[in-house]
């Protein structure tokens, strides 16, 4: 997470538009978009005058940003106490929605004879699968992966004709990184 990402959660969470902010803050509503993109980032005045607006103290922001993680490890010895849920898939993310603002990425669990649908609302992006056990299909439009352990595919996204298949008899584990 980075300081944009800290000062969007604050705006929402107050129910605060970017315009009302930026009025508050004498910046523009561009210059604020920019920062809460982590874009550009705002002088110590700036800043200031930004948390001012959204209410929040720019310590405990600058203290949160300090605080956040940089690395996550999910063990393989973590595999096995995964609850699937009754659409038998489940998608194990690294961070949650606030630290992501470029890529995402995630170890997807998927059951026998199950799917995983694509991300929706995303243009132009890329993904990458790696089969860490089991195997998997890939559909791409007209065009089928077929994947086993260790192998691994890096592809533009077609979210209306995309999906991730399991079609053995065993739980299938697979990393997946993908673009915002």
């Amino acid at each position: 997470m980075h300081i944009g990402t800290i000062i969007r959660k604050y705006r929402k969470d107050r129910s605060l538009t970017l315009k009302k902010v930026a009025e508050k803050a004498s910046v523009s509503e561009g210059f604020l978009s920019q920062v809460e993109n982590d874009v550009n980032s705002p002088s110590v005045d700036t800043l200031i005058r930004i948390c001012q607006a959204i209410g929040a103290d720019a310590g405990d922001i600058l203290s949160q940003m300090s605080k956040q993680k940089k690395a996550v490890l999910i063990k393989k010895a973590e595999w096995d106490d995964i609850d699937l849920s009754h659409i038998g898939f489940v998608t194990r993310r690294f961070f949650p929605p606030d630290y992501r603002s470029i890529i995402d990425s995630s170890i997807l669990v998927i059951e026998p004879g199950r799917s995983i649908p694509a991300r929706k609302n995303i243009k132009n992006g890329q993904e990458v699968l790696c089969v860490l056990k089991g195997s998997i299909e890939l559909v791409l439009s007209d065009e089928i992966l077929s994947m086993v352990e260790g192998d691994a595919a890096h592809y533009w996204s077609k979210p209306e004709s995309q999906k991730i298949t399991n079609n053995s008899t065993e739980r299938s584990f697979v990393l997946w990184v993908g673009t915002l």
